[in-house]
């Protein structure tokens, strides 16, 4: 596929409502866990992304079948599955692919996998995934492939090194079919795991402590077919949150998953952006104070990423551009991944005022009027960054490698366009299934 870009012409206020689209992180797990039933399935509100469209040919390639019955709504059917050679070029594009291993592991015994791609925000380590699954009864070889076997998994009392949440999601599926009782503590809890306990819970898993740190598996559990919708995604809600502040604009977020939002809306609160609830909407209103608020005494205020039910990693990088707009000064710290904030030196170039003090920590003044610019997508959540920086930019701004904001975000630059942005997408959609 061609290379995409982005021409935005910035400087234009917002209005209206928008529907966030479901959430990637969960999505894509759950097509995964699809393979551990030998019964029907239909997902409702999938994002039609590139990540998932990636992941639907990798679970069709080992035998599945798997088909669109509407914009985002898939049936998989995985009667028969076989543990056969993932194609390399698949699992290089999405980290995700590492998601096969826990229910081809529980339907086949075996599976090996080439290295799983994804966004380049800093090592990724798979070393809790390995700790995991050699809990559970499984052998780990590790060379220019990972392969993993196992002739049954076992329940096991499972302490994961970090709270990972795709090393949780992989223990999670593979505990569902182990033979007896599995605790995983340290787990992570984020919402896109609790949704994929959820699934497996309505497919006929026994499973406690959704949305703890210790979760409990009675296997191995007979399963069915379902019928599931994805969960709102709350990192398109954040990034639609630093949207509407940066270009001053109102905004509704229609079915925003309200109580999911709770260190999202404080984050937020710390810049200067109130939003109030209308049911399950989420009010973004204009005339936001955009004032940092001091930490008391009136000394510097940190904004921190931390495991969940703390403020997510995956807005940090939404949340150095907001405060780009806001008035004041704040340290913001991204503990989770090493080059996460490389993007910032784009943000500098259009007239942000900020110091990359290490690859961890930036220090973000403001206001500052920024200026469109050439930028090119280093990751999914850095590209959707500087889109809301171009979008709040005074003059034209193009965005290159378009492609990785596409990933993790359907059709923005329509639904924003809608909105009353000005991105043109090149080359254009084909047609409404693009």
């Amino acid at each position: 596929m061609p290379p995409i870009q982005y021409i935005v012409e910035g400087g234009h206020r917002l209005s209206g409502t928008i529907e966030p689209s479901g959430n990637k992180n969960a999505a894509l797990p759950i097509i995964a866990a699809a393979l551990l039933t030998e019964h029907p399935v239909t997902l409702e509100n999938v994002p039609r992304i590139r990540d998932t469209e990636t992941l639907v040919e990798l679970i069709r390639s080992v035998g599945a079948s798997a088909e669109w019955r509407a914009r985002n709504t898939l049936s998989i059917h995985a009667r028969d599955v076989r543990a056969a050679d993932l194609d390399p070029e698949l699992c290089a594009r999405i980290r995700a692919s590492i998601l096969l291993a826990g229910p081809l592991l529980a339907r086949c015994g075996e599976v090996a996998l080439p290295p799983p791609g994804g966004d380049v925000i800093g090592r990724r380590r798979l070393d809790t995934h390995f700790l995991a699954f050699e809990q559970l009864g499984a052998t780990v070889t590790a060379t220019h492939r990972l392969e993993f076997r196992a002739s049954k998994l076992r329940g096991a009392d499972v302490f994961l090194d970090e709270p990972s949440v795709t090393a949780t999601e992989n223990a999670l599926v593979a505990a569902v079919a182990a033979h007896g009782t599995t605790y995983l503590r340290n787990a992570a809890s984020e919402p896109h795991v609790q949704d994929l306990a959820h699934f497996l819970v309505a497919l006929g898993a026994q499973i406690e402590g959704i949305g703890t740190n210790t979760i409990t598996v009675h296997g191995p559990a007979t399963l069915g077919g379902t019928s599931y919708s994805i969960q709102p995604d709350h990192i398109e809600v954040g990034s639609l949150i630093g949207l509407a502040a940066v270009t001053r604009s109102p905004l509704r977020i229609a079915k925003a998953g309200i109580e999911h939002l709770r260190s999202i809306r404080m984050g937020f609160e710390r810049l200067g952006i109130v939003c109030g609830v209308e049911g399950d909407d989420l009010i973004v209103p204009s005339g936001q104070t955009m004032k940092i608020h001091d930490d008391f005494g009136g000394h510097v205020p940190k904004l921190e990423d931390q495991p969940w039910p703390a403020f997510p990693a995956d807005l940090m990088s939404i949340a150095i551009v907001t405060a780009t707009q806001c008035d004041g000064v704040i340290l913001m710290f991204e503990k989770m991944f090493e080059s996460r904030m490389f993007f910032v030196d784009k943000l500098i170039a259009m007239g942000g005022r900020i110091v990359l003090c290490d690859p961890h920590r930036a220090i973000v003044a403001g206001p500052s009027r920024l200026r469109g610019s050439t930028m090119t997508s280093p990751d999914i959540r850095a590209g959707m960054a500087m889109l809301l920086a171009a979008v709040a930019a005074e003059g034209t701004s193009t965005i290159n490698n378009a492609d990785q904001i596409e990933r993790g975000y359907e059709r923005i630059e329509e639904r924003l366009n809608a909105l009353g942005a000005k991105i043109t997408r090149v080359p254009a959609r084909d047609g409404p299934g693009a």
